[in-house]
């Protein structure tokens, strides 16, 4: 199966306090799980302006982590897990579980709540 990157659509309304995981269609590989090496694409955009600060598409590499170690954001570790190969996966991450109060640079403001569509490459 071919996938493409994907678009996210700018989802107004409150942020929500916890993450929130949305399967937008399921894989029938492999599952994550902690510890697991993974590589997932991704895009991601800000709750509060719908801009993408990050898209592993535009970069045509895939993001590889180990899963559950805390080599990305908590919101990552807890949402990738369950996932299987082929599937792909709406995050939304509040701000506890992304960058914080700090932010990540001029990308990412303090506070803000992120929204990632994962697509879980391997395993």
């Amino acid at each position: 199966m071919s996938i493409e990157k994907p678009e996210i659509d700018f989802p107004g309304g409150e942020p929500p306090a916890d993450l929130e995981i949305k399967d937008i269609w399921e894989g029938e590989g492999a599952v994550a799980k902690a510890g697991d090496t993974v590589k997932v694409h991704y895009v991601g955009v800000a709750f509060s302006t719908g801009e993408e600060f990050d898209a592993s598409w535009n970069r045509g590499t895939p993001l590889q982590f180990q899963l559950g170690v805390g080599q990305v954001i908590s919101g990552w570790d807890q949402g990738v897990q369950g996932m299987k190969v082929g599937g792909r996966r709406q995050l939304t991450i509040p701000a506890h579980l992304a960058y914080g109060d700090r932010g990540a640079g001029d990308r990412i403001k303090s506070g803000e709540t992120l929204i990632f569509v994962c697509d879980l490459v391997a395993v």
